[in-house]
């Protein structure tokens, strides 16, 4: 029973919420609210803000000392993948302060102890797989390229990639896998946490829904995946400082894009 919960919610019955129609304006209006929500409520979370540009620089020491530079592209595009995991806070507390509430930092740790934290670390679950799949295709386009002998600094991967043979093909297939994984990783999770943290519909029904919205909204979710891209590169060129600002307000930002993609509970279709 436990884990027909965790993969269809607490309902007898698969909900499926219904998804709007949105703009390339609605990505506009749920940055400005997200910005709203992280210059309002800072000292909340300034701690889980301070983990990001940590984890960064920690990755960098790590790939210093065992010459794994060659992986850095996908690692740092890793916190795209795993960033909507470690922003549930931040969506309780746009969640609350929708409610008129003034959340406090304990109150923003509840979505943790959500009714459907089962389901949430399933979906977590499926994210960790295909980012650990991208390290791994990552690594293979390399070694496949170049051999297993790794640059030992930064400055001599850049020099292999801008001078050897197959310095142009990693870099194009490099990101042309990894826009693959990114894709799915859209596809499948865009606005899953918030949904699962709003109603407790299961990990199949937040997928799904995830894969509908992307399928009604193209355009609008594609810009929104290179909006988070964008701002994760700019984020990382700051010596990872930058995710400090850059990934809260994407977190506050993705509560209220779910807000404006998906329809009230009273809308809710059910199946079974």
């Amino acid at each position: 029973m436990a884990r027909m919960h965790i993969m269809a919610g607490a309902s007898d019955k698969l909900d499926m919420p219904e998804i709007r129609t949105i703009s390339l304006a609605d990505l506009g209006v749920a940055l400005r609210r997200g910005a709203e929500d992280f210059w309002a409520k800072p000292s909340h979370y300034l701690l889980l803000a301070l983990i990001y540009p940590v984890i960064g620089v920690v990755l960098t020491v790590w790939m210093e000392g065992f010459h794994t530079w060659p992986l850095l592209y996908p690692l740092i595009g890793g916190f795209a993948l795993l960033g909507p995991v470690a922003a549930l806070p931040l969506y309780e507390v746009s969640r609350r302060r929708e409610a008129g509430e003034d959340p406090t930092w304990s109150e923003a740790m509840r979505g943790l102890r959500s009714p459907a934290i089962g389901s949430i670390g399933a979906v977590g679950a499926m994210l960790f797989v295909l980012f650990t799949l991208w390290l791994t295709s990552a690594q293979a386009l390399y070694e496949g390229l170049f051999g297993s002998a790794t640059p030992r600094t930064l400055p001599g991967l850049i020099d292999q990639v801008l001078t050897q043979p197959g310095g142009m093909a990693l870099l194009i297939a490099g990101t042309l896998i990894g826009a693959a994984f990114a894709l799915v990783a859209l596809c499948t999770s865009v606005i899953a946490f918030p949904l699962l943290l709003d109603r407790d519909v299961g990990a199949y029904v937040a997928v799904e829904t995830s894969l509908r919205a992307v399928l009604r909204n193209p355009v609008p979710l594609l810009a929104w995946g290179a909006i988070v891209g964008a701002g994760i590169a700019l984020g990382a060129l700051t010596l990872f400082v930058g995710l400090a600002i850059i990934l809260p307000i994407l977190g506050h930002a993705t509560w209220h894009l779910y807000r404006r993609l998906v329809a009230d509970a009273s809308t809710i279709r059910h199946l079974g």
